[in-house]
């Protein structure tokens, strides 16, 4: 038995337990296809998101066509918008964001970072992937079902997601819930497997304030995540019992068309409850991860220790928790006592405070760092100033009398997709320039990287910061045709264009950066080991990329924790987790 010395001088007796039997595959098809192996598993969630994100995209794209130029697409009609709205938020925040942080990221670099040959339950982690690429599938074909995708918006509310006069209400809507049932269940499959490999598979003297950020943030955010979710599993099954069996948990007596519909007694109110107790934990589901990995990112490309990690720690698990109590504050308009406003504004207000913890914490952690300008230190930092710019309308939005009078209008578009949009998505980009050299063997182009960084992030700029205007004006969101309205100057249009334009110059970016991506993967410059110089476990492997199993003959050791950069006396300005006290002078 190792005894392992930590940093100050403490010992840590490590767990000692038998390593793990690893599946070995027998053909090309349980190689690549129905692998077990976490980091093609990682590879094939990563795909299939990033696919249907660039659906998302398109989406985006003809909603935006429509409003700078109303009426003028005749493929774009009411419904039609309708549809594209409703499966644009869908995609974008369900199976793409929480798909791309959770089943790609989670599933390369937990197993690597915490020293594991694999994910606790490989056979299970390949069965979560093929039910989320079902859950895909089903998303999709309600595109082609009669009457199409739903329309009823992404928070798919009752009554109106039932009504006839809603677009999708035939096969688009239960679909919708078909789908989103298939991913619960794929990502509960998916989420006990990472933390189970989290609690048990960490390699010897890898405690758990040892772990890098990356892997707390994703962890936090996975157990998050399996209680959130159960509230929106059980609203998608009792709307289709609605929808299907005439059943009224949702619907209340209602008339359609001078007709009785055969519901009684049903509550629209409870679905929102039900929606939101999942969906706000579900922004932090994408953001914990997202604060993770920047934290990560900062200090290996500053070269120098994360500032105040123990906080950081509790930060991320403290936002985990009180995630769960100001789901209410997306229902001030829905009639709510002002007693329970009160409630939810100020939790609001509270849970702002462990997140400002954070931004501090990475302004000292670069202050006075030996800072590089590489493309996952630029997205990084445009990640920290997307994120407290989106931070600080939502705390607008999160006062009850300022609400209100925003509430439906694009002003809350802006601040949703600046914090639940463009600054995840900055995380991704940056985290993928950081780890492709891993996962590839090879340099991503850096001339097009940073193209696609200043389009990139001044084009979202340009097309969210004009949108706080016109919410501030009163242009109301949802709309498919603004018309004459008195109170909206005609600037707005002129605005709306400016708009669409620079959203179509950012989609192209996208596709530069696509090319950046496979090309680089035949064409791009060999990496050198360790290219980042980084600390943490998954750049110490004795394959560069790693090979089934990761860690050849021998599990690693961990002596120290994840961020020593710049250490005073050491020869080099990083010593890896497994280099032993005794050899910190140079590091493998």
């Amino acid at each position: 038995m190792v005894e392992i010395h930590a940093g100050g001088g403490e010992t840590v007796h490590p767990v000692s337990f038998d390593d793990v039997e690893l599946y070995h595959p027998k053909s090309w098809l349980t190689k690549y296809v129905f692998s077990q192996d976490a980091k093609i598993i990682a590879i094939q969630y990563a795909v299939t998101a990033i696919s249907i994100g660039l659906v998302a995209l398109v989406l985006s794209w003809l909603m935006r066509l429509q409003l700078a130029f109303p009426g003028k697409f005749s493929l774009i009609d009411q419904n039609n918008y309708y549809q594209f709205i409703t499966m644009h938020g869908m995609i974008m925040v369900v199976y793409l964001l929480t798909a791309l942080f959770l089943g790609g990221f989670g599933n390369y670099l937990i197993p690597l970072m915490i020293g594991a040959r694999d994910m606790a339950f490989p056979y299970v982690n390949m069965l979560s992937y093929w039910i989320y690429q079902l859950a895909v599938l089903v998303l999709v074909a309600s595109f082609f079902a009669p009457g199409g995708a739903t329309g009823a918006g992404w928070t798919l509310y009752p009554p109106q997601a039932l009504l006839s006069g809603t677009p999708g209400q035939q096969w688009g809507i239960i679909l919708m819930f078909a789908s989103l049932i298939l991913f619960i269940i794929g990502f509960t499959m998916g989420g006990l497997n990472y933390v189970v490999t989290v609690l048990q598979l960490r390699a010897k003297g890898m405690t758990m304030m040892r772990l890098p950020l990356t892997v707390w943030g994703i962890f936090t955010a996975t157990v998050m995540a399996l209680l959130a979710f159960p509230g929106l599993f059980v609203a998608s099954v009792m709307m289709l019992f609605d929808r299907l069996l005439g059943t009224s948990f949702f619907m209340p007596t209602i008339v359609e068309n001078g007709t009785h519909l055969d519901h009684a007694g049903g509550s629209p109110i409870l679905f929102q409850h039900l929606f939101w107790f999942f969906g706000h934990p579900e922004v932090y589901i994408v953001a914990l991860p997202a604060f993770g990995i920047v934290s990560d990112l900062i200090s290996t490309h500053a070269r120098k220790n994360i500032f105040g990690y123990r906080m950081m720690v509790w930060a991320i698990v403290i936002i985990g928790a009180l995630s769960f109590i100001v789901w209410g504050h997306h229902m001030y308009v829905s009639g709510m006592d002002p007693n329970f406003g009160f409630f939810f504004a100020t939790s609001t207000l509270i849970i702002a405070v462990p997140t400002a913890i954070k931004v501090y914490n990475w302004v000292l952690t670069l202050w006075r760092g030996d800072i590089r300008l590489t493309l996952p230190m630029l997205f990084s930092l445009a990640f920290i100033v997307t994120f407290v710019i989106g931070g600080i309308t939502g705390l607008f939005l999160g006062n009850v009398v300022v609400d209100v009078p925003l509430s439906g209008t694009m002003f809350v578009v802006a601040h949703f997709h600046m914090v639940m949009g463009v600054a995840p998505i900055l995380v991704i980009f940056g985290a993928i320039y950081h780890w492709y050299p891993l996962i590839t063997g090879r340099m991503l182009n850096e001339k097009l990287g940073q193209f696609h960084f200043w389009i990139t992030f001044l084009g979202t700029y340009a097309i969210f910061f004009p949108m706080h205007y016109l919410g501030l004006i009163g242009v109301p969101r949802r709309y498919y045709a603004l018309g004459e309205t008195a109170f909206i100057p005609p600037s707005a249009a002129d605005l709306n264009v400016f708009i669409t334009i620079a959203a179509l110059v950012v989609g192209f970016a996208q596709m530069v950066f696509l090319f950046n991506l496979i090309s680089s993967l035949f064409a791009g410059k060999i990496a050198e080991r360790n290219p980042w110089r980084a600390t943490t476990l998954e750049w110490q492997t004795p394959d560069m990329p790693p090979t089934h199993g990761n860690w050849g003959k021998e599990l690693p050791v961990v002596y120290r924790w994840a961020y020593d950069y710049s250490v005073p006396g050491a020869k080099e300005d990083y010593i890896p987790q497994n280099q032993p006290p005794a050899a910190q002078g140079s590091p493998a």
